[in-house]
């Protein structure tokens, strides 16, 4: 990975844009070149990429775009020389590529590794003719729209491919850029969109023949498989229904006649219509959903499959989902058209899966993830066959008239993976079960829990061994939400921590790694008026967290998703973080009518006094952490958060999922030796006078209708807080104080009618409420 140190993307087009603002956001420089189309400013594509990138979710922190230098590919194909990695991200065609290839070569230093991000074309093709030093050093890597937030990618070598180069690349893509590496054969459409193609080409033509409408078909596709809700239709809109014409001509052009998905492919009048009408996506017009302003109401409307006319979006009610889909086998085998749609979509989907190895790759696992990453299915092919039963799969494919793949006929009577000794292993074509190996460097708390069992547990929490004198405190609450038993394991992990280990971590594996404290109960309490359990949740709060920022030996909070409230307040009491760049940290409290109540307030006071670039004065700390707080902000990612110092300076930052135990593991280590806890702090803070300017600026928010008059009464509470509540400016407020002040004004502004209302409304609906 340290050998690359800067990277050029030719093709500032949607995806080469993207695979540009993701490796500034690895902090590695990057430069973005594209054709000259505007002699007045000759870098004009490349730098309106830029623009666009910015608008968008691209970029971490606007600070990464910094990072990309622009420019065109007349004037600066000199630059190559200095960078290590050069990615081609053109338009799809052979001629135009392989010209750029040969200007390439007249200006990289030799041993730079070359790529395209080509989806379509054999790497045979694209370096055919092409002398042997540059296929030496030249791969495929098939990078995911939107290239930030799609971990996969697709690697390709060819005959000439330098495994060194490839594993260089490949290692770099990993850690750097957090990419899940999935090696791929010179096939046809790789692996995930070969597969993906041909699953929503199925899902158009089945609910087409069915009569089914855009919902049902949806609905049918999505959670009970454990697909995106967007199913097939909502995914077709999203990629580009003028695209998939194009698609589908290139992998039927490359594939032999008597591949599957020749048999999927079909004329149709639709969607001709459709592309020539604009209404394409999500880009275009509408797609097969779209949003009608017309009249000045929105309204969702769907295509009529058979009309082709839109008309009101309807929730899909149906029979066979009664059970929420649990049932895999009763719903692919009802007899209606929409158990019919759900088998034959799926049963050939996983037929044709099995047919992909070993002619795409030699692996299920490489299938499972390319799909799992790819198309953010939550099983791949062969999990989902398993879940369903290989050998019921096999005797209704039979009974359809389907041939039988070898590999699947090799795991009748058995299952594609299984677990021995702990062990993940898959069935591989030789018959055989063969280990399925993680990268190297990655450790995975699930691997553990095969293999050992918690050293504490309860319903809401677990502690493990991790290894080298690291325990694992993981949440395992609904939502990841604390609540009695989660502060009960904290205060008991803490004693086994100081006896037994040299360090502690708090990670979990779920999607989020916290949504803070669980408001159902609270809210239970605040429904009886029993205030003194409420009080003492919030007390239990303190004394927990407090004893884990104190304990004897060194935390790391390891957060993942949304870290929010007090999930983001047990992270600010430990002594450091690593953080997956994809990582959402916020005390977002007042958001439900509520100020942070487990020393939030506090440590954000603290650190932006000791971090934060401000002017003088007692008031500017307070200023800085009311306006992050009465916001509800939430960072947009790690770094992001680093900016607003939910995280440290110091604070470490993981790009690979897969690697952010590993990373906090180590980070926990390396405070080890010498390791003392921190010292209570002192921080001068304005008091009342102070509490005056916070209350200015929110009733400036009233005025311009930003703020509703219960965010004025919220906002008093939390200026109370921040401002020392009747603190002299030259006397320094302490800790203590301030966790006081924190238990105070929550437990006077939950009791408010306009709080429980707030409370109510976000826990029915998901969303807040302004009143």
């Amino acid at each position: 990975m340290q050998n690359v140190h800067k990277v050029a993307v030719i093709g500032a087009g949607v995806m080469g844009a993207g695979i540009a603002a993701q490796i500034a956001n690895a902090g590695t420089r990057v430069l973005l070149l594209d054709i000259v189309r505007d002699q007045a400013d000759r870098n004009a594509v490349a730098s309106a990429a830029v623009a666009r990138m910015l608008k968008t979710d691209a970029f971490m922190s606007p600070k990464a775009a910094r990072l990309v230098d622009i420019g065109n590919t007349e004037d600066d194909l000199s630059k190559l020389a200095g960078c290590d990695w050069i990615i081609e991200a053109v338009v799809e065609r052979l001629d135009i590529k392989q010209a750029l290839y040969r200007r390439i070569e007249a200006f990289r230093r030799p041993g730079t590794a070359v790529s395209s991000n080509t989806s379509t074309i054999p790497i045979a093709d694209l370096v055919g003719g092409l002398p042997d030093a540059f296929a030496q050093d030249f791969l495929i890597t098939h990078f995911f729209n939107p290239p930030r937030h799609m971990r996969l990618l697709e690697v390709v070598a060819g005959a000439r491919s330098n495994p060194e180069t490839v594993a260089r690349i490949s290692a770099f893509a990993d850690a750097a850029l957090g990419k899940t590496i999935v090696p791929c054969k010179d096939s046809p459409g790789f692996i995930a969109n070969r597969l993906g193609v041909y699953w929503l080409q199925l899902g158009l033509l089945e609910a087409i023949d069915l009569g089914l409408t855009v919902e049902a078909a949806d609905a049918v596709m999505g959670k009970p498989f454990g697909i995106p809700r967007t199913g097939v239709f909502g995914l077709l809109d999203l990629i580009g229904i003028d695209l998939m014409p194009h698609i589908n001509a290139s992998l039927t052009g490359l594939l032999p006649a008597d591949d599957a998905m020749h048999a999927a492919q079909r004329e149709l009048p639709l969607i001709a219509t459709m592309i020539a009408t604009g209404h394409i996506g999500r880009k275009g017009k509408g797609g097969f959903y779209r949003l009608n302003r017309a009249g000045g109401q929105k309204t969702m409307e769907a295509v009529d499959l058979v009309s082709g006319d839109y008309r009101p979006q309807q929730k899909a009610e149906l029979a066979e989902l009664a059970d929420g889909g649990r049932d895999l086998k009763a719903l692919l085998s009802a007899a209606s058209p929409v158990g019919q749609y759900a088998w034959r979509v799926i049963g050939r989907t996983i037929a044709y899966a099995a047919r992909l190895v070993p002619e795409a790759t030699d692996d299920i696992a490489a299938v499972d993830a390319a799909m799992r990453l790819g198309y953010n299915w939550a099983l791949g092919p062969f999990e989902l066959a398993d879940k369903i039963g290989v050998d019921w799969l096999i005797a209704k494919l039979t009974a359809d008239g389907v041939a039988i793949p070898a590999l699947l006929q090799l795991a009748a009577g058995r299952c594609f993976y299984r677990i021995v000794d702990g062990q993940r292993q898959q069935l591989g074509v030789d018959g055989q079960y063969h280990s399925v190996k993680r990268a190297d460097g990655v450790l995975m708390l699930e691997d553990i829990k095969r293999i050992a069992k918690p050293l504490l547990h309860n319903a809401s929490a677990a502690l493990w061994d991790v290894g080298d004198g690291v325990a694992c405190l993981e949440f395992t609450s609904k939502s990841n939400t604390f609540d009695l038993d989660l502060l009960a394991l904290i205060q008991q992990s803490i004693a086994v921590v100081s006896e037994r280990f040299k360090a502690l971590v708090i990670y979990n594996e779920a999607a989020h790694f916290s949504f803070g404290a669980n408001l159902v109960k609270a809210t239970d309490w605040v429904t009886n008026g029993d205030w003194a359990q409420l009080e003492a949740f919030v007390a239990g709060g303190q004394a927990a967290f407090q004893a884990l920022k104190y304990a004897p030996f060194p935390v790391i909070g390891a957060p993942s998703g949304m870290a929010l409230g007090g999930g983001c307040e047990i992270l600010l009491h430990c002594d450091g973080i690593q953080a997956y760049a994809e990582s959402y940290i916020g005390l977002v409290e007042c958001g439900v009518g509520l100020v942070p109540g487990w020393g939030g307030c506090a440590a954000m006071l603290d650190r932006w006094k000791r971090f934060g670039q401000l002017p003088g004065g007692p008031v500017a700390a307070s200023l800085s952490v009311f306006d992050l707080i009465s916001a509800a902000t939430v960072s947009k990612s790690a770094a992001d958060a680093q900016e607003k110092l939910f995280l440290r300076p110091a604070d470490g930052i993981t790009m690979n999922r897969d690697r952010l135990l590993a990373d906090a593991k180590a980070r926990a280590l390396s405070l080890v030796a010498g390791y003392t806890p921190p010292v209570p702090f002192e921080i001068a803070l304005p008091g009342p006078s102070g509490a005056v300017v916070l209350g200015q600026i929110a009733q400036g928010l009233h005025a311009r209708g930003t703020a509703s008059a219960h965010d004025l009464v919220v906002a008093a509470a939390l200026a109370t807080i921040l401002t020392g509540g009747d603190a002299d400016p030259i006397q320094p407020v302490s800790e203590a104080r301030l966790l006081e002040l924190e238990r105070a004004q929550f437990l006077a502004v939950v009791q408010t009618d306009n709080t429980r209302a707030r409370i109510a409304h976000t826990l029915a609906t998901g969303k807040p409420l302004r009143n």
